[in-house]
């Protein structure tokens, strides 16, 4: 997203359809390295399954005075002296649609981050949708991909990035009533343009979670002597002949925009995640996982 109001990365705008070409190229990296993380994380990742009507066993519980005897499973309750149901898995698919910011601002990665912020954003997105998909929700892509039930989901979604370019914005109006909206991007324009965005989704009964992507030395501004900046979106460039004499004021401003998002966007009931990019990208799928997990009205 364009950086409005804050110093942004200091890389050249480049073509869009040269972006979207090296992008492909690096899809199959980024699916395995999302997989990895995925099954990192998968110990601790319980999903959304909870009791009810599918046909999937779920669990053994001990029997409950009252329920219909014709929940026992008489064989497990055979191995001892307790009499136990057998609980099947809730099959009432959950729709979440994902979606990643492919601006110009994303391609930022300063020597202190192993990644570039458009690289963590869609291992981010693969993974979830990864995790997910294992719990047997419906994962779509905001103007990429239909909501789909499948194992493979992860998979799809970076074929179908292989083939098309991403969104510049996301539609929100295809989302229907009850649905999860993640939403990773740097969030660097104005908070009222970005407000302006999710307005329609707001208006609806759907959750947002927001995954803020920053690189390090956008936080930090570690910058001195005479540098030059470049604004990613326009070309637009500023030359400072001592940078140090603006850090303390750029951090300010940076940490103030991100407060007021982080505020608003807990005001709508949603969750805020901030992910670093010199830092694990686990921290912010376990983040993402419990914000899901919690009622909606709640935020995390």
């Amino acid at each position: 997203m364009a950086a409005i109001g804050t110093i942004s990365a200091s890389v050249a705008p480049q073509n869009a359809l040269a972006r979207a070409r090296e992008r492909a190229a690096l899809v199959p990296d980024l699916l395995v390295e999302a997989r990895r993380i995925a099954a990192a994380v998968l110990s601790g990742w319980h999903g959304r399954r909870r009791r009810g009507i599918g046909e999937d066993f779920w669990q053994y519980r001990p029997y409950t005075a009252g329920e219909t005897m014709a929940r026992i499973d008489w064989r497990r309750s055979a191995r001892d002296d307790h009499v136990y149901v057998r609980d099947n898995e809730w099959q009432s698919a959950h729709t979440v649609w994902l979606w990643a910011d492919p601006s110009p601002s994303m391609l930022y990665q300063s020597q202190g981050a192993s990644v570039s912020k458009e690289s963590r954003a869609i291992v981010l997105a693969l993974a979830l949708a990864e995790l997910l998909a294992r719990s047997g929700e419906r994962i779509g892509w905001l103007g990429l991909l239909e909501p789909i039930s499948a194992r493979n989901a992860a998979e799809r979604i970076a074929a179908r990035m292989m083939m098309s370019p991403l969104p510049e914005k996301p539609d929100f109006s295809i989302v229907n009533g009850r649905s999860d909206v993640v939403l990773i991007s740097d969030f660097l324009d104005e908070t009222e343009v970005l407000e302006e965005m999710w307005r329609p989704l707001a208006q609806r009964d759907a959750r947002g979670h927001l995954i803020e992507i920053a690189d390090p030395a956008e936080e930090t501004f570690p910058y001195d002597g005479r540098t030059r900046f470049v604004d990613p979106e326009t070309g637009e460039r500023l030359t400072a002949g001592r940078a140090e004499d603006a850090a303390a004021a750029y951090r300010d401003v940076y940490r103030a925009r991100r407060a007021e998002l982080s505020r608003d966007v807990r005001r709508l009931g949603w969750s805020f995640t901030l992910n670093h990019t010199d830092q694990l990208a686990s921290e912010a799928l376990v983040h993402v996982h419990q914000a899901m997990t919690t009622p909606h009205g709640s935020a995390l």
